[in-house]
This record gives C-alpha cells, sequence and structure tokens, in this order.
C-alpha cells in the first residue's frame, strides 16, 4: 500500500496536463505545440524518471548525567528519571538490550539505511518488477530476455546458444522454400518499414507505454529466426500516405491534426495516445502500405499478406485519434481494395478490444460488412462500444455484426465456435472479393491488457477458416498485443497459414464455454433477422442449450504479485483495465473485487 501512495503522488503532476475526460480534442494540439516551443530540447527527451531523495535518519540520546538548568544553589542534582520509551526508542536503542555486547558497540548503526530495491520493468509485457527476482511476476519472462533480437524463440533463461541453433535450422528451411518459389504463381507479401519504429512516447511516465516500437521488433526477429522474412515471403516497397487516400477515410481536421505533431516533440490525442515528431510519418507509411498490400492482393501480384505496422488504427475515427491509433489502417485498406476492383469487402476484427472508428467509418456502407469479436462485458470493457445490437444504421443493417463477450479469459474454443457458427455463416452469404482482418493479437495468453487466452494455434485456425473466402484474398493487418512472446509467435502462426502450411488443428468437436454460448445466442437472435443461413444454427443451439456440454474454464491456482500499472490506464481509456487490474489494491475491507484478469 507504501508503493501506491507514492506512485500516485509521483504520477499526480503528470496527470494534471490531461484532460479529465479521458480524450483531447484534435484541435488543442496547436496549444501544446506553443508550449513546446517553449522548452528545452534537452527537457522534452529526458525519460520523466523522478528520484525521491531521502536524508538519512538521525537520532540524539540524552544521557543519564543531565544537569538541572533551575538549581540556583549550584549543586548537583541526581540524574532524572529516564522518560518511558516509546516503540521508536526501543528500535533506535536495541543494542542497550543486548547482553553479549555491553561494552563495545562501535559497529553498531542506531538507524539503519533505508533500502531502496530498485525496480525494473519487463521487456516482455512492460510490468514492474523489483531486484529480488529475475523472472516477471506478471509473464514469467527472465529479466534480461532476448526476446527483443530473437523473438518467441528467445529461451526464457540466461542461455544465448540456443536461438542461434533454431536460427541455423530454420533458414536452411527457408532457403529450401525460395528454391521452389520460383515454381509458385502466388506468394505472401509483407509488408515493413523500419521507419514506424521512430514512434514512441518521448516522455516515459512511470510506467513504459504497452505500445512500443519492440512490438515490431519482437515479430520481426521471430520472422527472421523462422526464416519466413526475410526468405519465404515478398517484401513490398514502402510509401507515404497521400491526402487524397486518407479524406475518404478521415475528416480533413484529423489528418491536419495528426501532421501538425510533426512539429512537436512530444504531443497527446488523448491521455494514452502519444505522438512525437515520427509519429505522422510514421502513420503515413504504416497506412501506405495497408493500401498497397490490398491493391496489390487485388491486382493478383500477390495471393495474400501480412501488414506489420504500426501504430494500430481501428480505434482512429472519422474524426479522431484515440486508443493508441492515429489513422485506420484496416480502413484504408479497404478502399484502396475497392478502388482496385472490389466491389465487396468483409473485414474481421478479432482485437480484444472493439473496434470502434472502423464502425463508424463503415456502419453506413452495405459494400464493406464489419465483424468484430470482442470483450465488451455490457460496454464496461473499452471503448464501451460493440454491443450485440449495434447492427449498422441508414439501411447497411446486418453489416455490423458485433460478438460481445461478457467476461475475460476467452479462449480458442469459444473464438473458433463462434466462427463455425457466426463468422463464417454470414462471410459465405456476403461473398466478399477480398477480406481484412484486423489482426490485434491482445486476446492472446499472457497478454496484460487483454486478460484472454486465444494461443497461437486458435489464431491460425481462425486465419486458415478466413483464407477459404474470396478466393484465397487476404490481408492481416496487425492491431494490438502488448505481451512480446505472445505477438510474436501468434504473428508467426498467421503468417506460417498464409504460406499454406497446416494448422494441426482438429475440428471434430469445439466445445465452448457457458458464457461463449450465451453470447454466440445472444448475436444469432438478433442477426438471424438480416442473415436467413442463421436461422437454422440458432434454433439447433437452442434446443440444446440444456444438455450442451459445455467447457470448463480453468482456474489458475498460481497467485501473483499484483504490481502497480501506469497511472493512464486510470485517467485515460483504459480506465476500467486499470480498476480490474489493481482494483485489489485500494482499502476497501471486505470487498472482493468483481473479476481479476492476471
Amino acid at each position: 500500500m507504501a508503493f501506491l501512495g507514492l506512485y500516485r503522488m509521483d504520477s499526480e503532476t503528470e496527470q494534471t496536463s490531461y484532460f479529465k475526460s479521458g480524450e483531447a480534442a484534435n484541435g488543442d494540439l496547436q496549444r501544446q505545440a506553443e508550449q513546446v516551443g517553449c522548452e528545452g530540447t534537452a527537457d522534452c527527451l529526458s525519460n520523466g524518471s523522478h528520484g525521491n531523495a531521502q536524508p538519512e535518519g538521525t537520532t540524539t540520546t540524552t544521557r543519564d548525567a543531565d544537569f538541572d538548568a533551575d538549581n540556583h544553589n549550584g549543586t548537583k542534582k541526581r540524574p532524572r528519571q529516564r522518560r518511558e520509551m516509546t516503540l521508536q526508542d526501543m528500535y533506535n536503542q536495541q543494542a542497550d538490550y543486548d547482553d553479549d555486547d555491553d561494552d563495545d558497540d562501535s559497529d553498531w548503526e542506531p538507524v539503519q539505511k533505508h533500502v531502496v530495491s530498485e525496480k525494473w520493468f519487463c521487456v516482455n509485457c512492460t510490468m514492474v518488477n523489483f531486484d529480488d527476482v529475475v523472472y516477471c511476476d506478471i509473464c514469467g519472462e527472465y529479466k534480461e530476455s532476448g526476446i527483443v533480437k530473437h523473438g518467441f524463440f528467445a529461451p526464457n533463461d540466461a542461455q544465448e546458444a540456443a536461438p542461434a541453433q533454431v536460427e541455423t535450422v530454420a533458414t536452411s528451411k527457408g532457403q529450401e522454400s525460395c528454391e521452389q518459389k520460383s515454381a509458385l504463381e502466388n506468394f505472401t507479401a509483407v509488408g515493413f518499414d523500419e521507419r514506424m519504429l521512430l514512434h514512441s512516447e518521448v516522455d516515459m511516465k512511470s510506467h513504459p507505454h504497452p505500445e512500443r516500437p519492440d512490438r515490431l521488433r519482437a515479430i520481426a526477429a521471430s520472422l527472421a529466426t523462422a526464416g519466413i522474412f526475410p526468405g519465404r515471403c515478398l517484401s513490398i516497397p514502402a510509401r507515404e500516405i497521400t491526402q487524397e487516400e486518407l479524406l475518404p477515410v478521415h475528416s480533413l481536421e484529423h489528418i491536419e491534426a495528426v501532421e501538425i505533431t510533426s512539429c512537436m516533440l512530444s504531443s497527446y490525442f488523448t491521455p494514452d495516445t502519444y505522438a512525437n515528431q515520427h509519429s505522422a510519418c510514421a502513420a503515413r507509411v504504416a497506412a501506405g502500405l495497408c493500401a498497397d498490400l490490398a491493391s496489390a492482393i487485388m491486382s493478383g501480384r500477390t495471393k495474400n499478406g501480412f501488414a506489420l505496422v504500426r501504430p494500430p488504427g481501428h480505434h482512429a475515427g472519422v474524426g479522431q485519434s484515440m486508443g493508441f491509433c492515429l489513422h485506420n489502417n484496416a480502413a484504408i485498406a479497404a478502399l484502396a481494395a475497392q478502388r482496385s476492383g472490389a466491389k465487396k469487402v468483409l473485414i474481421v476484427d478479432w482485437d480484444v478490444h472493439h473496434g470502434n472508428g472502423t464502425q463508424e467509418i463503415f456502419e453506413g456502407n452495405k459494400s464493406v460488412l464489419y465483424i468484430s469479436l470482442h470483450r465488451h462485458e455490457g460496454g464496461r470493457f473499452y471503448p464501451g462500444t460493440g454491443a450485440a445490437d449495434e447492427v449498422g444504421i441508414l439501411g447497411a443493417e446486418g453489416y455490423c455484426v458485433n460478438v460481445p463477450w461478457k467476461c475475460g479469459g476467452v479462449g480458442d474454443n469459444d473464438y473458433i465456435f463462434t466462427f463455425q457458427h457466426i463468422v463464417i455463416p454470414i462471410a459465405l452469404e456476403f461473398s466478399p472479393d477480398i477480406t481484412i482482418i484486423s489482426a490485434g493479437f491482445d486476446a492472446a495468453r499472457g497478454d496484460p491488457l487483454g486478460c484472454c487466452d486465444v494461443t497461437p494455434t486458435g489464431y491460425a485456425q481462425m486465419t486458415h477458416m478466413l483464407s477459404v473466402l474470396s478466393g484465397g484474398k487476404l490481408l492481416v493487418v496487425l492491431e494490438g498485443g502488448y505481451n512480446l512472446r505472445s505477438i510474436s509467435s501468434s504473428a508467426t502462426a498467421v503468417v506460417k497459414v498464409l504460406l499454406g502450411e497446416s494448422t494441426g488443428c482438429e475440428l471434430d468437436r469445439v466445445v465452448p464455454s457457458k458464457a461463449g454460448m450465451e453470447t454466440v445466442l445472444e448475436v444469432l437472435k438478433i442477426q438471424k433477422n438480416f442473415w436467413p443461413t442463421l436461422q437454422a444454427s440458432f434454433a439447433q443451439l437452442q434446443s440444446q442449450w440444456g444438455s450442451f456440454p459445455f467447457q470448463n474454464r480453468k482456474k489458475s491456482t498460481k497467485k501473483r504479485r499484483r504490481v502497480i500499472g501506469p497511472i493512464w490506464w486510470l485517467w485515460g481509456g483504459k480506465r476500467l483495465m486499470y480498476n480490474i487490474l489493481y482494483g485489489q489494491l485500494r482499502i476497501k475491507a471486505k470487498v472482493r473485487p468483481r473479476r481479476s484478469c492476471c
């Protein structure tokens, strides 16, 4: 509790510049630019860490041979009676009670120096730990992990030789594939550019920001170590998106608000959505890569593609940047595909957060079908949108399909079961010309924000099920995901499916959890009014409700130490996650938290 108090006091001054509503208007960025102009470069590029200097404690001891200053006769009085000792006195003078060392106490310090335990942030999940541990208390990652260098192939200990061996074998396999791919007509393309690594938070607050450049580095390292990219995949040249291509998606005010950040060392759209002087360029490059990948797939120059891009995009709406997102990459790719000949585009968003920006952009457009699977919990999970009854507007009802999970911990079976009974049946009836996946990997097992349980095998299976649509024309666009080991292993599994590898997953009998089935039935009851193909599935599942052998969700018995998260989780868009993860730390006697995610 003492650490929580210090954390909040240290963070309180950093939060005074934020808006209480959790979102800042884009127009206010100009005022931020004026402020930056008055600040020194060194101040803006500091890491924001603060140290609280604590003076060493000292004590003075009153000896018994005191003299009475009121004795006017000049005679020495008897020593005064020693006052009753407090607990602090007993602590400071504990040597007086040591019978074995009454005479010599020269090596004893009355007050010991306050030992401050140095904290370190996990490179894998960014959570705080202390020097007395070498493995992260939250994700179990080794303190000196090489995951950024080797991806998920990095051993979770002090070894360094293992990744090199894996790289040798994987590279050999990749070379064999390169020799064979000349006989193929279609390839998998990957979009990546190092300029997107320059987008980062300038002043680290009390906690590293989860949307960080290491996310791309870990995925790129995993693909390289596996011999996939470079190797088995083609690279497309990067370019910056133009304003003319952005205007059909975003308002001019939004585009200008993003562009003006290039004149500032550091700025914020919302308390959790940062920008630096390179962010606008990174966002343009990310959008340009997604647009060109979609065009290449539609023109037949490549069969499918993976956009290894950041900043993410699915929270960015027509006129606002939020949730770590600046430009909506998936929406830009969808319109680029339509300019290249696609009449109907399917966007499947499996990021753990609802893509409110993508829904806003296309909710009145019948040529784009948007399907999102996300945690919702009655609107209490960020961003609060995406209820099952949000189906579209202006004659496009049914072209927005939301699958809102009621709780955390959702795993492979719930997702694949939903694909079998909702996603694939609707997609087949819609018959898209190209499928775009908003592939956030924050529903993966171990993610600190999503707190769900999807494995790399689960993501691979969902990718495989979508690859049968649109004649195989499939574009995967990276969104969220903040556990480096989870995101790199999941992304690698997805790219392997794009390359044609088998998932090795059996789908004969997929049993969901009870909460997952409730969500599926809720969505089917609403969407069957727009998609007749769902009528039979709804009737069958409803009749089996009483006798269905639901999957029992495993509960972890290992208790992990709860740590203090970034204060912007409390004041910004991730307020619910802050309350869920750290609500137990508050002084509320006999109050049990609603749910624990970690």
